[in-house]
């Protein structure tokens, strides 16, 4: 998973498959963090869904979570402040 460090801001891209039987993570998918999500991709749920899942993950607020691009997309670019590269890295090797 490609991470890249900028101030503070940590980005890297998420591959979301939404309507799956639970949240988790599924490790990598061409560079970017694979994620399942029980919400449906409509009125932006799954987007909000998403963000709330990686603030969980990452033991930071949702507010701290931005979709840069890709909203309407399944390949996301993310931005998440107060988290180390590190520490985004290890969400590619966490399970559910």
């Amino acid at each position: 998973m490609e991470i890249k460090a900028d101030r503070g801001i940590i980005s890297f891209r998420v591959r979301v498959t939404p309507r799956a039987s639970q949240d988790s993570l599924d490790g990598e998918y061409q560079g970017a963090l694979k994620v399942r999500l029980t919400a449906p991709p409509v009125d932006d749920r799954a987007n909000e869904a998403l963000r709330r899942f990686i603030a969980r993950r990452l033991h930071v607020s949702p507010s701290a979570v931005t979709i840069i691009s890709g909203a309407t997309s399944r390949t996301k670019l993310l931005s998440v402040g107060g988290v180390t590269e590190a520490e985004a890295a290890a969400l590619a090797t966490k399970d559910e």
